[in-house]
């Protein structure tokens, strides 16, 4: 390949795709490792860290798993490893005659994953502040105030954090490198 030929394959690769491809893979190496939102009931009496690549909680120091939240866990691994890699594909790749095909299947899948989750999560903590009559806080702190129900007769009052993690917002950078290049996409391969 001579030099000609490199720079034009260099001035035809989507540099915002090879970004976001890059971006999704980090996503799930660091949402394996740290989540997206972190709640902490008490001194760490009930933990929850929940990614759409790693949820578990934590009761009392024990931590555990549950098996359908797990299976969820995996295949949203096994699509944001489908999307970055094919992103990638793509990227290299954008003038062959298959590329737009993989560019509409990857570019989508940060950008839902970011709006599915915070939004499942949001309607899970007004659902279990509907049910359990607890403010538990979706960001910040709040005292949670233990229904007496549940203590018979006692007032037992303790302490929520919880806020959003960085590896949400890597995901949410990496939704927005992908979306920006199905537009740069979209400008430069008018079809």
């Amino acid at each position: 390949m001579n030099f000609d030929n490199l720079t034009k394959h260099l001035s035809q690769i989507n540099w915002f795709g090879v970004a976001g491809g890059i971006l999704t893979l980090i996503v799930i190496i660091a949402s394996i490792y740290y989540p997206w939102w972190h709640l902490i009931i008490g001194k760490d009496t009930v933990k929850i860290n929940v990614s759409p690549m790693n949820t578990n909680f934590g009761l009392l120091g024990t931590h555990f798993t549950i098996p359908l939240i797990y299976a969820l866990n995996i295949g949203s691994i096994l699509t944001f490893l489908c999307s970055g890699i094919i992103m990638l594909i793509y990227s290299l790749a954008p003038t062959k005659s298959y590329a737009k095909d993989l560019l509409d299947f990857s570019w989508k899948k940060p950008l839902y994953s970011v709006i599915t989750s915070t939004l499942c999560l949001s309607l899970i903590v007004l659902v279990a502040r509907a049910i359990f009559k607890m403010h538990i806080p979706l960001i910040g702190t709040s005292i949670i105030n233990l229904p007496s129900e549940f203590t018979e007769g006692v007032n037992i009052s303790v302490i929520a954090t919880a806020a959003f993690q960085w590896p949400l917002y890597l995901a949410l950078t990496a939704a927005i490198l992908c979306i920006i290049a199905r537009i740069y996409h979209k400008k430069t391969h008018k079809q």
